[in-house]
C-alpha cells in the first residue's frame, strides 16, 4: 500500500491503537481522535490527509455529522470518507453515502478488508485527471500551468491557487472570507483587499469574462 496520510476518529482505544499500530507499520501516517470534538480542535490549520476512517456511534459529535462539516469546508469537501459503523440497519448505511461517504465498513471487520477498501476508495477518487478544463481555460494542477486558448499564461503561486480554487468549484459563488481560508489559510476578519487585488490581477492576465463578481457575496468563475 502506498504512503497515504489517514486520519481516524474512533472512540474505542482498542480499535483506534489497532488502525494506528498497522497502517503505520505499513508506512502511511495515522493521525488518531477520540471525538469529533478532539478531532477538529487538533486538525484545524492541518494539511488534509488522504481519507478519513469515520466512527459513526461517537460520544458527543457522531460520525455523520463530522462528514456534514467535513463535506461543508471547501479545504475537506473532496476527501474521500469511509465510515466505520457497528450497525447493520440499512437506513445508517444510506444515510452515511447520503451525506457523502464513498464506502462504509461493518464491525467487526478484517484489516485486510479494510486496507482494500481504502485502495479501491483511493484509487477511484484519485483517478481524476489533472487538468481542469473550463471553456477554453485549460488549467494543470501537477504541473501548474494554465493555458488561455492555447495560449500560456504567467501566474503567480497565489494566483494558481485562487483560480485553481474556482475552477474546482466552477459556477459556485465562493466568499471572500472563504478564498481567504482556503488560499491564504487564516481566518481574516478585517480587509479583504487582498483576495480584490488577485481577482484584478487574473482578469488582467485572462480576460476580464473568466471570473465574475457576485455583488455582496463573492466570485465565481464563468
Amino acid at each position: 500500500m502506498s504512503t497515504n496520510t489517514i486520519v481516524v476518529v474512533e472512540d474505542d482505544s482498542s480499535i483506534r491503537e489497532m488502525l494506528r499500530y498497522y497502517f503505520q507499520s505499513t508506512g502511511n501516517e495515522v493521525r488518531t481522535y477520540e471525538s469529533g470534538e478532539e478531532f477538529f480542535a487538533a486538525e484545524q490549520g492541518r494539511s488534509a490527509p488522504s481519507i478519513y476512517l469515520l466512527d459513526i456511534m461517537l460520544p458527543g459529535m457522531d460520525g455523520l455529522e463530522i462528514l456534514r462539516r467535513l463535506r461543508a469546508s471547501l479545504t475537506t469537501a473532496d476527501v474521500p470518507v469511509i465510515m466505520l459503523t457497528a450497525r447493520t440497519a440499512e437506513m445508517d448505511r444510506v444515510a452515511g453515502l447520503e451525506s457523502g461517504a464513498d464506502d462504509y465498513v461493518v464491525k467487526p471487520f478484517g484489516l485486510m478488508e479494510l486496507q482494500a477498501r481504502i485502495k479501491a476508495v483511493l484509487r477511484r477518487t484519485q483517478r481524476e485527471s489533472p487538468v481542469l478544463r473550463c471553456g477554453d481555460l485549460e488549467i494543470n494542477t501537477t504541473a501548474r500551468t494554465v493555458l488561455r486558448a492555447g495560449v500560456p499564461v504567467e501566474l503567480t503561486y497565489k494566483e494558481f491557487e485562487l483560480l485553481r480554487l474556482l475552477a474546482v468549484h466552477r459556477g459556485a459563488v465562493l466568499s471572500r472570507d472563504e478564498i481567504l481560508r482556503t488560499v491564504w489559510d487564516y481566518d481574516f476578519t478585517g480587509e479583504t483587499r487582498t483576495v480584490d487585488m488577485h481577482v484584478k490581477a487574473l482578469r488582467q492576465k485572462l480576460g476580464d469574462d473568466v471570473i465574475a463578481t457576485v455583488r455582496g457575496v463573492g466570485y465565481k468563475l464563468n
